[in-house]
């Protein structure tokens, strides 16, 4: 088949093309800028365009289809020459769920924790030799790409994400899925762009409940007070299965997962971390592994890129570095390494970067989420709100709605550069924080020039 990706730098959308040209498809693809892991990785593979832009000359009548990205724009060139010419033109997930059609299909959502228990269910299906197919919103370490499709697998893991699914399809993208068995996280409110109530923003779970095949599978966070109220109202053909927080005990800074009384050491920590297992048990339980062969997979499990990683670190402090951006992610998270690490100092530093968190009206959401934090940091660039076109937010806005001081709140890349550059990390562990670039800062660079870190 010959196939077309119109923004093809995108997290996912390079990732599903490598993957397709790997299965020996005929791909292309165009964008008007693409950006690092995914330059060098279309590079490598040979599917870098040749120049930034979009051409509709590139769209033909011998395409067997188009795939289409969130970064593109519905008036984009190239697909109005595809509609013109009719040429099919799919959704990233739509295109997912095609290849998949005939697969046992598992979907993990929620508004936090879903690639986490994704990669949890990869790993320990992989870890005990199960054949799948996945599609996963992070790299894993010992997985090449964030998409497999193959002919062999009758299993297939897909990352639910609520997000629309492309310009021209303004449906959720795990709507598409129609999953076997599925596991939801919990529900808090995020994407005020395209969800703007959260009345809005729960309903599109309910529909995905709803869109769990005739008796299907579907477990759930019993903890969630919003899932909890859904759940409540449910009538349907599943069969459905709450799940909640497995029991631990931690020496010497080490988790230990305790089951049937057994115990498990595992890599990971904090309670969400421990939800987050519970429920991939549950789904790994259902396609057939007993939970003491997960648990025993368990202890292998490195974790997604960005979730919790550690960057750097010496005897007595660590740096993490984490995606955790949305007001339950980042307390859950700032949460989790105060209470696995109480006698040292947390240095909390988040960067505002979503359409959500800047947003005036979902800023409040964030209210004494870092109240667990020694020392708050919070960065947000005011040419970023611009951009986005979004008002001007003052220091004293985004003080107020955390309810952390002023003094805690930098507007520059400057000012964040001081700020991390004065943490001495003595019994000290610093928690970086975003789904942006911190304002140019590379983060990993900066931890491999301190000297305290080695």
């Amino acid at each position: 088949m010959r196939i077309h990706f119109i923004a093809i730098g995108g997290s996912a959308m390079h990732n599903l093309a490598i993957a397709l040209k790997e299965n020996h498809e005929v791909v292309s693809g165009s964008d008007d800028e693409v950006f690092e892991p995914s330059r060098s990785r279309l590079l490598q593979h040979g599917l870098l365009p040749e120049k930034e832009g979009w051409d509709p000359d590139r769209i033909t009548h011998d395409l067997d289809a188009v795939i289409l990205g969130m970064h593109a724009r519905k008036d984009n060139p190239e697909l109005l020459r595809a509609l013109e010419i009719g040429v099919k033109v799919y959704s990233y997930p739509e295109y997912l769920y095609e290849q998949c059609r005939h697969k046992k299909r598992v979907v993990i959502a929620g508004s936090h924790g879903k690639t986490t228990v994704t990669s949890m269910v990869m790993h320990a299906l992989r870890d005990n030799q199960i054949d799948f197919d996945y599609m996963v919103g992070a790299q894993l370490e010992g997985f090449d790409t964030m998409v497999r499709l193959s002919k062999s697998a009758k299993v297939v893991v897909f990352e639910g994400d609520e997000y629309l699914s492309s310009p021209i399809d303004l449906r959720p993208k795990f709507l598409w899925y129609r999953p076997h068995l599925a596991l939801i996280t919990g529900m808090a409110w995020d994407h005020v762009n395209v969800f703007p109530t959260i009345e809005i923003y729960n309903e599109q779970f309910r529909l995905f409940v709803d869109s769990i095949i005739e008796d299907g599978y579907l477990t759930w966070f019993s903890g969630d007070s919003n899932l909890k109220d859904m759940m409540a109202d449910f009538e349907g053909g599943l069969t459905t299965e709450p799940y909640g927080t497995l029991a631990t005990q931690v020496e010497k800074g080490r988790t230990q997962v305790l089951h049937h009384q057994q115990s498990y050491p595992v890599p990971v920590f904090g309670n969400h971390n421990m939800q987050n297992m519970a429920g991939a048990m549950n789904i790994c339980r259902e396609l057939g592994l007993s939970e003491q062969r997960f648990l025993t997979s368990m202890k292998t499990f490195k974790g997604a890129s960005r979730r919790l990683q550690v960057l750097g670190q010496n005897e007595h402090s660590t740096v993490f570095y984490d995606f955790a951006h949305a007001p339950s992610k980042l307390k859950a998270t700032i949460d989790a390494v105060k209470e696995q690490f109480p006698d040292r100092t947390l240095v909390a530093c988040l960067e505002l970067h979503t359409f959500s968190s800047l947003n005036k009206t979902f800023l409040p959401q964030y209210r004494n989420t870092m109240e667990k934090a020694d020392k708050p940091i919070v960065f947000y660039n005011p040419e970023v709100l611009k951009h986005k076109q979004l008002p001007a937010l003052s220091v004293a806005e985004v003080s107020a709605a955390f309810n952390i001081p002023a003094s805690a709140i930098v507007t520059s890349s400057s000012q964040l550069l001081a700020a991390l550059n004065a943490v001495e990390m003595q019994q000290v562990n610093l928690l970086v924080m975003t789904s942006g670039n911190l304002g140019g800062i590379n983060i990993k660079e900066w931890v491999d020039k301190r000297a305290d870190l080695s």
